[in-house]
C-alpha cells in the first residue's frame, strides 16, 4: 500500500504514544538525536565517553543497564555511515515490561523533518519533545474581521482559531445629534473610524508581529463593505504585515464567530492546509447524512460491508482511533470468530469459550484496525482521509460516530 502523507502523519503519531508508554526504573533510557549533518565518528567518541563515566554509577543494575544501552548504540552506529537527510533517531535502554523484569529494546526512526541540533539524553523515559513539535502545522495565519463597531483579531495556527484581541469603537451613528452642523458631524465621525482603524492597526499588528515570521503566511481579512477596504487602502497594519495580506472577505460578524465565519470562506485560498482539507470531507458526509442520500456509512460493521463491496469512495478515520481487530479460534473446532476491542484492553483481554464446542479460543491474529480498513481500502482503490479531534467536526466523527465513516460511490441500502 502506498502511504499517503495523511498516513505517514498518524503511523508517526502513533509510533510516539506507544515510546511515550515505555519507562525505565531509573535515568537508563537513552535518546540519541543526530541530524544530517552531524559526523557518526564524533557521536561514537562521546558515547565512548559517556561509556566511561558511565561506569561510575553506585547502582550496580543502572550501571549494567546504561553501558548496555551505550554499546547498543555503538554497534547500530556501525551501521549507519552517514544519517539520512532528515537526520536519525535512536531511543535504547531497558524498558520495564513488570513483573520485575527489564528488557533492553531499540527503536530508530528517520524524523518527517530535518533534525535542527543533537541531543544525547538519559532519563527515565524517552525524549519524545522535538519529534512531538514535528507533528504540529505550523503555518500561522492571522484572520481579522471588523466593521466600525468592533474588530477582532485572530490567529490560525494550525487547526486551531484562537482569539488574540476583541475591541469595540466610540464611532457615532449615522444620524447625528441635534445642535450639530451636518458637516461639523460627519468631520467627527470620520474622526473616529479613522481612530478606531489606527487603534485596530496597533492591536492587531502587537499580534502579528509577536508570530515567527518564518512560519507567519498572512492575514485574511472580514467584514462587510467598505470597512475592510478602507481599512486595508488605509495601510493601518504595520507595513511588514501590510504586505502579507491575502485576502478581504464578506463576514457577517465581527465578534469571536466572525473569525469562524471567516475561516469558513477561506477554503481556495488555504486548500493546501490539513484542516481545510479535512473539513470539507466531514461537511460532504455530514451533507450526505443529513439529506438522507444514502452515500454516507458510519460504523464499524457498515463502514466495514461498504468497504468489502467496493462502495466507500473515501473513507473518514480519525486521527485518534485506538483499537484492534482480533482473530480468534477455537483449539478444538474449526470456529473462528472477529472481535474488536480497545488497543489497551488487548493487554487482559482472553476469549470467552468456543460458541459451538464451549472448548478454549485463543487470539491467533491482532491487528491494528486502521491498518486492516486501510488495507481493504487500497485493494479497493478507496480515498483515506485521516481527520483529526481538533475541529468541531473532527471530534464529532470520534464521539458520535466511533471515529469511523464514509462517504459512499453508490447507494447499498447497508
Amino acid at each position: 500500500m502506498v502511504e499517503s502523507e495523511a498516513h505517514k502523519k498518524y503511523e508517526f503519531k502513533r509510533t510516539l504514544e506507544a515510546l511515550s508508554d515505555k519507562h525505565g526504573r531509573g535515568t537508563e533510557l537513552i535518546s540519541l538525536y543526530i541530524p544530517h549533518d552531524k559526523q557518526i565518528h564524533e557521536v561514537s567518541s562521546q558515547l565512548r565517553e559517556e561509556f566511561g563515566q558511565a561506569s561510575n554509577i553506585k547502582s550496580r543494575v543502572t550501571r549494567q543497564n546504561v553501558t548496555g544501552a551505550i554499546e547498543s548504540l555503538l554497534s547500530r552506529l556501525k551501521l549507519i555511515p552517514k544519517a539520512p537527510v532528515n537526520g536519525v533517531v535512536i531511543f535504547c535502554g531497558a524498558v520495564d515490561i513488570g513483573a520485575n523484569k527489564t528488557d533492553m529494546q531499540t527503536f530508530i526512526m528517520e524524523p518527517p523533518e530535518p533534525l535542527v541540533s543533537y541531543k544525547y539524553h538519559c532519563d527515565s523515559s524517552f525524549l519524545l519533545t522535538p519529534l512531538e513539535d514535528m507533528l504540529h502545522e505550523k503555518r500561522t495565519y492571522g484572520l481579522l474581521v471588523l466593521d466600525r463597531r468592533e474588530a477582532t483579531v485572530g490567529l490560525l495556527i494550525g487547526k486551531h482559531i484562537e482569539e488574540m484581541s476583541h475591541l469595540t469603537s466610540n464611532v457615532p451613528g449615522k444620524q447625528r445629534k441635534g445642535g450639530q452642523s451636518s458637516h461639523r458631524f460627519q468631520q467627527l465621525r470620520l474622526i473616529a473610524i479613522n481612530d478606531f482603524y489606527t487603534k485596530i492597526g496597533v492591536a492587531a499588528s502587537e499580534v502579528y508581529l509577536a508570530v515567527d515570521m518564518k512560519d507567519f503566511m498572512g492575514v485574511f481579512i472580514g467584514g462587510p463593505s467598505p470597512t475592510k477596504e478602507e481599512f486595508e487602502s488605509g495601510a493601518y497594519l504595520h507595513h511588514e504585515i501590510q504586505k502579507k495580506i491575502l485576502g478581504l472577505f464578506d463576514v457577517a460578524y465581527t465578534d469571536e464567530s466572525g473569525l469562524h465565519e471567516l475561516f469558513d470562506k477561506l477554503g481556495d485560498a488555504l486548500q493546501d492546509l490539513d484542516v481545510v482539507k479535512e473539513k470539507k470531507y466531514m461537511e460532504r458526509f455530514m451533507k450526505e447524512l443529513v439529506n438522507d442520500t444514502g452515500l454516507a456509512s458510519y460504523g464499524e460493521d457498515q463502514v466495514r460491508k461498504n468497504l468489502e463491496m467496493g462502495s466507500v469512495d473515501t473513507l473518514l478515520l480519525s486521527d485518534e482511533l485506538r483499537k484492534l481487530r482480533l482473530t480468534i479460534k477455537c483449539g478444538n473446532c474449526t470456529n473462528e470468530e472477529k472481535k474488536t476491542i480497545l488497543k489497551k484492553a488487548g493487554e487482559e483481554y482472553q476469549p470467552l469459550n468456543c460458541s459451538k464446542c464451549g472448548s478454549g479460543m485463543k487470539i491467533v491474529e491482532s491487528v491494528d484496525i486502521v491498518e486492516e480498513l486501510s488495507t481493504i481500502a487500497d485493494q479497493m482503490s478507496t480515498n483515506i482521509a485521516f481527520i483529526s479531534n481538533d475541529f468541531e467536526e473532527g471530534n464529532q466523527l470520534m464521539s458520535a460516530f466511533g471515529g469511523i465513516g464514509a462517504i459512499l460511490r453508490f447507494k447499498t441500502g447497508i
